[in-house]
């Protein structure tokens, strides 16, 4: 029996009589195509104009659910011009994003996790930090995209906890206790100004893109000794700060303090889904991170 070319699913299969209505549903079917073995490890996928004829849908639509199996790792390269590529190995691919995965710099790890997270039409991000310079950079790129037409988020909630401006902080410090205040006031300054930022870049997506942005900060009355990221509820990135002895230029002295480059943290990842392990960690810090926010945090002002 001939198959109708104009009906012909780019894996060789009939086009389902329905065209697919969302970017969720072509996520759905792609998932299940590569699970099945329909589509290959290895194997190029079609390009996105002949998966939008497919489905009967948008590019927006393809683009997003590309990115969508691309954040599950059953997909490379979802991101450039090029079609697609299915992962070599989707299965241990997935496998070492958790108990497998070996550590990563701050900056490696989480601007690669974040911007998976921007694939999801709702993005939720929850951050503990000292100053959430990290948090901003990796920001960048997903902010980028969506200006770009290349990620459609329809909701954007970010939650921040900091460390309270009114408590004697275990770090950064000054090993002179006659610089303490210069260098608690620099580490204000730059809580503040990053905080600002970040919630502008964001907030601003409103006016430009019509997103539903909230973004909120609570004081801590305490330093965190470790920072903690959680993606979308099933993704926990943990580092912890490291404290070492540097030397700060604040104003026109040259301090010594003990302090940590939270940039260069190592970041351990935890994935729902990847086992007992993993599940019980995302679950434990998203409990951890609610009860933090809603019992002993505080308005947090970003003024000087």
């Amino acid at each position: 029996m001939s198959v109708d070319p104009e009906r012909a699913a780019a894996s060789g299969r009939e086009r389902p009589q329905r065209p697919l209505a969302s970017h969720r549903t072509v996520a759905d079917a792609l998932r299940t195509q590569i699970r099945s073995g329909v589509l290959q490890p290895g194997q190029r996928m079609p390009t996105q104009a002949k998966l939008a004829d497919e489905f009967g849908v948008e590019r927006g639509a393809v683009r997003q659910a590309l990115r969508i199996l691309q954040s599950e790792h059953l997909l490379t390269n979802a991101s450039k011009g090029a079609p697609a590529t299915v992962a070599p190995d989707p299965g241990l691919i997935r496998l070492a994003v958790g108990r497998e995965a070996p550590p990563q710099p701050t900056m490696v790890a989480l601007v690669s996790r974040i911007e998976a997270a921007f694939a999801a039409p709702q993005v939720r991000i929850d951050a503990l930090c000292l100053t959430s310079v990290s948090l901003n950079l990796a920001l960048g790129e997903p902010l980028r995209l969506i200006h770009a037409g290349r990620l459609e988020p329809a909701k954007i909630d970010v939650r921040v906890l900091l460390p309270s401006r009114n408590i004697d902080l275990a770090f950064p410090t000054a090993l002179d206790a006659s610089g303490e205040e210069a260098v608690h006031n620099r580490w204000l300054a730059q809580r503040n100004a990053q905080g600002q930022v970040l919630r502008h870049n964001l907030l601003a997506l409103r006016a430009t893109h019509g997103i539903d942005v909230q973004v909120t900060f609570r004081a801590l009355p305490f330093t965190p000794p470790v920072k903690l990221y959680l993606l979308n509820g099933v993704e926990a990135l943990f580092a912890y700060y490291t404290l070492g002895r540097h030397e700060r230029e604040i104003g026109h002295e040259h301090l010594q303090t003990y302090d940590a480059e939270g940039t260069r943290s190592m970041l351990f990842a935890f994935e729902q889904g990847a086992g007992l392990r993993d599940t019980a960690f995302v679950d434990q810090s998203r409990r951890w991170f609610d009860a933090l926010w809603e019992t002993i945090s505080s308005e947090l002002q970003l003024t000087a």
